[in-house]
């Protein structure tokens, strides 16, 4: 597998059986509070697994028991993250890009991410687990919308994206009201997929992980493509989208594997050609 184990301390990566790498955020001293350093390394480890014809599903958690208190507030203050300003000056150095950011490199790959919730998700980090395709929850999880009580904004995405999930209402509740929602409640509004116990909730991610990975990469990636291209095309532009790829699909080795495990009433054998 491409995706290197060899990974900074507060960005830890495990390659697994069944096409599964897990990459966890690692400074449980800070509620994995997001370093500027961590910023690069997620989106290098990201971008590499996404490259990775080996690798079918990705598990994002935290390590210790939050899952990610967002942006480091002492490295913002320090001018640490994103502040790309000169000392001394309010004018920016330059134009900021946020193309290599995590938040856009996980919107833009292919391959799906399950999100193990171990914990408390604020700010960056709550925007970082909606990111993911699907979030299992541990019962002490909880999402923090509290950014109007920092006099910040949710920049990473999440006024894009909670309102796609739980809509206009229940996203201005969240956000202006600055709450704090537990693993339930959460549920509840379907923010997460499901609710586990605390020591079940690796164990069921990576089953999720490893349920994703059987099935056949191209059809799994392809949809989760056409699902986020879709938010923004028409009905009929999106349906053509889907034959095209569909097209070249049925010319596939995993196809024709697909049509024969059915014949032969087994379980089908991906390789991903």
């Amino acid at each position: 597998m491409a995706v290197s184990e060899a990974s900074s301390d507060e960005i830890l990566v495990e390659n697994h059986d069944h096409h599964i790498v897990v990459i966890t955020l690692n400074r449980p001293e800070r509620m994995n509070a997001i370093s500027r350093d961590m910023l690069e390394e997620l989106s290098k480890k990201m971008t590499e697994a996404n490259k990775d014809p080996e690798i079918r599903c990705i598990v994002l958690t935290g390590s210790g028991r939050g899952f990610c208190a967002g942006l480091d507030l002492v490295d913002t203050a320090k001018g640490g993250i994103g502040s790309g300003t000169s000392k001394g000056s309010n004018r920016p150095k330059q134009l900021f890009d946020l193309r290599d950011a995590p938040i856009n490199v996980m919107w833009n790959i292919d391959t799906p991410i399950v999100c193990a919730l171990n914990g408390a998700a604020a700010g960056y980090g709550m925007d970082l687990s909606l990111l993911c395709d699907m979030r299992v929850a541990a019962e002490s999880s909880k999402m923090a919308a509290v950014t109007a009580k920092r006099n910040v904004v949710p920049e990473s995405g999440g006024t894009w994206l909670l309102p796609r999930l739980i809509g206009w209402a229940k996203s201005a509740e969240l956000y202006y009201r600055g709450r704090v929602v537990d693993s339930s409640e959460c549920l509840e509004l379907g923010l997460v997929n499901v609710v586990v116990p605390d020591d079940q909730v690796m164990d069921t991610a990576m089953q999720w992980a490893r349920e994703i990975s059987e099935n056949a990469p191209m059809a799994v990636q392809t949809t989760k493509r056409m699902m986020r291209m879709g938010l923004e095309e028409s009905y009929d532009t999106a349906v053509d989208h889907l034959m095209v790829h569909l097209g070249a699909m049925f010319q596939s080795e995993d196809f024709q594997e697909g049509v024969q495990a059915f014949l032969e009433k087994r379980k089908p054998e991906f390789t991903g050609r």
